[in-house]
């Protein structure tokens, strides 16, 4: 049987964020599928499918939405830069909360005849919780990123109560541009390890069933948050062992935590690196979704090609 996440139901979908890894990624993949595209960019348009937006006080004309059948927005400067100075936690604020609240702003002039709207947000929402099961009725955790989740998805829910609004909460996308990143020059050189205790638990997807379930929440209508997650607990320890084992390279060293603090500061390490969160997406699987990569190691296998 055919994949349904394969085919969003949309005719028509607006992008905004779509030169970031998810964003390249989902207008690809629907592209690939014979449905039209509207980028939203932060400079002059270049192409016909894209539109100019944010370079100038006015605010997004609603018509650029008029008659599609979804917009999705993944604007936001990476939260993988370090160190998160006073100055970048600003951009890190501004870059999701302003065009997220333009979007809303364009979705709520549309009234009924508005999209569904589909806001990014991260699984950061949830802070550090060892121990616990997080669905999507956990409540928001403490923490700057916390903080900067509830303010970006609060931004979201200004389209008004009868727009369609979906809060895709997403973990950390297992890819040489995502989590990866780092870590993958570590191993390459043979100093890679367990980062503090190794074994909080580290929310995670693959960059394909990333796609995979913003089409499936687009198809489905699914609206309220939705964890995009992958289904099995996973352990820094668990990735960062399967990252060796792909590179064939050791994984000996240990990263203490007070080192971390001291290189990237105790915000970035405390919210990204030594958080203990176990991320589960209920609201995913109890629509249908099937994950093409349901373990971490999988994840790996797909982002990282085996040692030769």
């Amino acid at each position: 049987m055919p994949d349904s996440s394969r085919r969003a139901g949309a005719g028509r979908v607006v992008v905004a964020g779509a030169s970031g890894l998810i964003g390249r990624a989902l207008a690809e993949s629907l592209r690939a599928d014979g449905l039209e595209v509207t980028t939203l960019v932060r400079r002059p348009a270049e192409a016909a499918h894209e539109v100019e937006w944010l370079t100038t006080q006015a605010p997004l004309d609603p018509s650029v939405l008029d008659g599609a059948d979804a917009v999705v927005g993944l604007n936001g400067a990476s939260i993988g830069r370090f160190p998160w100075t006073p100055a970048y936690k600003s951009t890190l604020l501004w870059s999701r909360i302003t065009p997220t609240r333009a979007l809303a702003r364009a979705v709520r002039e549309l009234g009924t005849d508005a999209p569904h709207f589909v806001s990014a947000s991260a699984v950061g929402y949830y802070g550090s919780v060892p121990g616990a099961r997080l669905d999507e009725t956990a409540p928001r955790g403490e923490s700057f990123l916390a903080d900067l989740c509830g303010e970006w998805e609060s931004a979201a829910l200004g389209a008004g109560p009868d727009a369609r609004v979906s809060i895709v909460r997403t973990a950390p996308v297992v890819h040489a541009e995502g989590v990866l990143k780092p870590l993958l020059v570590l191993t390459r050189l043979g100093v890679s390890g367990p980062i503090g205790r190794g074994t909080q638990v580290w929310p995670w997807i693959s960059l394909d069933d990333e796609v995979r379930a913003i089409r499936h929440v687009i198809d489905k209508g699914l609206t309220g948050p939705v964890n995009l997650s992958g289904p099995t607990r996973a352990t820094a320890n668990d990735l960062g062992f399967a990252l060796a084992v792909r590179m064939n390279r050791p994984y000996l060293l240990h990263a203490p935590v007070w080192g971390m603090k001291l290189v990237l500061g105790a915000d970035a390490t405390e919210a990204l690196l030594t958080t203990d969160a176990h991320v589960v997406p209920d609201a995913l699987t109890a629509s249908g979704f099937a994950f093409t990569h349901p373990t971490v190691e999988d994840a790996v296998a797909a982002a990282v090609p085996p040692a030769s």
